[in-house]
């Protein structure tokens, strides 16, 4: 029998899209007003009130005299892809010990649906980064983890995702991106150049699990001026590389 009307599956999806948006709006700048959400995700103030209520009442959002916020219950959500797997524990205290001994800012970042994430982050800032999503093609991290694939990975990726040109030295020729990945096989490191932000560089190395897969990358980034080229090709990836493999006892002996 035909029905007029979305079905109740079109519906549902609907509803939950309607939910992130507004939940993504609330990331972006908490304490918004419902008269704010609803010029941030054009949904009208009927569904904004109506889906706020139900988050407020399930406890992910709070209300305050300024405005909604999210509330610390994401921090139970998000703790369990980042302890999920014991390596990404193992890396938490690396990147912290890297952070410390460069004086720069590290990370340890893994590849979601051909993006770069932030799992773990030591340096200015941090702990808003974590989960944060950037480009592969334009970091040292991303290389590194573009470089494990086979040239048909790759192939998927160029066709699922643009090469984004964020400053004037991002690799945004797909042949310019086989030939750099083919240099990070070779040397074992990836080097961002200025490539993502202006002004900053960054070197990159796998990590893998004991049985040899790879686990994620593990780098190192900040001012051109503190990362001259002797150093980024130098001292840096050999400092890396312990780390990494430090990475990889750790999961098959354990502390």
């Amino acid at each position: 029998m035909a029905t007029d009307g979305p079905s109740a599956d079109s519906a549902g999806v609907t509803t939950t899209r309607k939910t992130f948006a507004l939940l993504e709006a609330l990331r972006d700048e908490e304490g918004c007003t419902i008269t704010e959400l609803t010029a941030r995700t054009s949904l009208t103030k009927s569904t904004v009130y109506r889906h706020l209520q139900t988050l407020t009442e399930l406890g992910y959002v709070i209300e305050r005299d300024d405005g909604y916020y999210l509330s610390f219950r994401f921090l139970q959500l998000s703790e369990t892809p980042r302890t999920r797997t014991p390596g990404y524990t193992a890396a938490k205290r690396t990147v912290f010990e890297l952070g410390e001994e460069t004086d720069e800012r590290a990370v340890f970042i893994v590849e979601e649906n051909y993006e770069a994430v932030y799992i773990h982050r030591y340096g200015s800032l941090s702990d808003t980064m974590i989960g944060k999503r950037r480009p592969l093609h334009s970091m040292a991290s991303g290389k590194v983890i573009l470089a494990e694939w086979d040239d048909d990975a790759v192939a998927a990726f160029l066709e699922a995702t643009e090469l984004e040109q964020l400053t004037e030295n991002t690799i945004t020729d797909p042949d310019d991106l086989y030939a750099e990945l083919e240099t990070v096989r070779e040397r074992g490191y990836a080097v961002n150049d200025q490539e993502h932000m202006d002004g900053l560089r960054g070197v990159a190395v796998p990590v893998y699990t004991p049985d040899d897969e790879l686990l994620g990358s593990l780098g190192v980034f900040g001012p051109t001026t503190r990362l001259p080229d002797e150093y980024v090709h130098g001292e840096l990836p050999n400092r890396l590389w312990d780390k990494a493999g430090e990475i990889k006892v750790t999961l098959a002996y354990g502390e």
